[in-house]
């Protein structure tokens, strides 16, 4: 009788990336042996390609029937300097582009191809074949943070901190200095008009009109310093979700111009002035304004220390009004050699390449990828080999204050 322990064991399929498309009504996952798409307000299986290889990334242009696609994991399907256009209604490679250093990140519209590397961007006309419309250099970008919008592209800039705003009908560029350390996430509101940013220290994110690129909101997530997952607006721009390594979900109320924060009309309301006020506060003293809100809105957690001079800007600071746990396990997935985490909205968030060689989907498997399917309706899905789609809701409760209530998880990997 054979009683030796088996070299490898049979290999399982293992979830490598996550990324919704623009509107969130669907959800792409490569995994090890190919891809899947899924229905995100149910969870159900829309479309699986069988490549019996890898792809490490994958991203959808909407509903058409185009997915981006960039080989990963231990047996990648396609080269990792290679961006193959997917024509799922045909079953094989419409475009082809290939560059000189692996790609990172994906970006799709019906006019645009963008393709993230290492330290540049490089934006192509959707055409056969794609036609290079411009390139830009960034600082060090191994998570492949981009993000596009129908006017707008965000990605990081080419000092460390700093983020890249393109208009893409005029090809002009602001600079926004966001950080001092390294961006750890971005994401757009799906009206282009906002932009969220947060660093490797992972305490504080910042909200920018992308108009003036002027700051308008400094919100804190936490104190301790922590990895980033996922940043992403809801539907109208004026709510923000956050997940960390923290495995706690964060909703956070946001100053978007002439529209409603939480069911609350933003304009010319004490609403509206008491966010202002504390946000000047904030950035010129360690004063605050006065605790409490209309339904929790995150400030007053501090009470009376807030209101203390010279105390710690932490005391004054926004913190989010609700917050959820999400589930975060501990295992890798059989792709993973390191720890990591972090990026930001629909790309490689939880993935950590650690140099050009490091191959995609063969590190840490991503983590609280969040997706909004409605107002105040919002989905968190996880990678790896236990790949979770978790559904939260805000709700208010009965003494006024809103609650981010979990509703329900599947495994989504396991089938209906």
């Amino acid at each position: 009788m054979n009683t030796r322990t088996p070299i490898e064991t049979p290999s399982a399929t293992v979830v490598l990336s996550i990324a919704f498309n623009d509107d969130c009504s669907c959800f792409a996952v490569g995994l090890n042996t190919g891809f899947c798409i899924f229905h995100s307000e149910t969870c159900s299986l829309r479309t699986a390609r069988d490549f019996n290889a890898g792809v490490g990334l994958v991203q959808m242009m909407g509903k058409a029937n185009y997915v981006g696609l960039v080989g990963g994991g231990r047996q990648p399907k396609f080269a990792a300097n290679k961006l193959i256009i997917w024509d799922d209604l045909k079953s094989k490679a419409a475009l082809e582009i290939s560059a000189l250093t692996p790609v990172r990140g994906v970006q799709l519209s019906k006019e645009h191809i963008v393709a993230v590397l290492q330290n540049s961007v490089r934006v192509y006309k959707f055409a056969k074949p794609p036609n290079l419309l411009s390139a830009y250099e960034t600082a060090n970008n191994p998570w492949g943070l981009c993000c596009l919008s129908p006017k707008r592209l965000a990605f990081p800039g080419r000092t460390t901190g700093h983020i890249q705003l393109v208009e893409l009908a005029t090809g002009s560029v602001s600079i926004i200095p966001a950080h001092t350390s390294a961006v750890k996430a971005i994401q757009l509101s799906p009206d282009g008009e906002l932009l969220a940013t947060a660093s490797e220290t992972g305490t504080l994110i910042r909200i920018f009109a992308t108009s003036s690129c002027a700051r308008l909101a400094e919100l804190r997530r936490g104190i301790d310093p922590a990895t980033i997952f996922s940043l992403a607006f809801n539907p109208s721009g004026t709510l923000l979700a956050c997940t960390s390594d923290k495995s706690t979900l964060h909703i956070f109320d946001v100053p978007h111009p002439s529209k409603r924060a939480g069911g609350r009309q933003q304009q010319n309301t004490p609403f509206q002035q008491q966010f202002q006020q504390q946000q000047t506060q904030s950035q010129g003293q360690n004063g605050g304004p006065s605790d409490g809100g209309p339904g929790g809105d995150g400030r007053g957690k501090w009470g009376i220390l807030s209101k203390i001079p010279m105390m710690p800007r932490m005391f004054s600071d926004v913190y989010s009004f609700a917050s959820a746990p999400f589930e975060v396990d501990d295992n890798n997935g059989e792709e993973s050699s390191s720890s990591g985490g972090g990026g930001g909205g629909v790309n490689i968030s939880g993935l950590l390449p650690v140099s050009e060689s490091t191959t995609l989907g063969t590190t840490k498997p991503p983590k609280g990828v969040i997706g909004w399917v409605g107002e105040d309706t919002l989905l968190v899905v996880g990678a790896g080999k236990d790949a979770r789609w978790e559904k939260f809701v805000v709700r208010e409760a009965s003494d006024g204050r809103r609650l981010c209530v979990r509703e329900g998880w599947k495994r989504y990997l396991a089938g209906p």
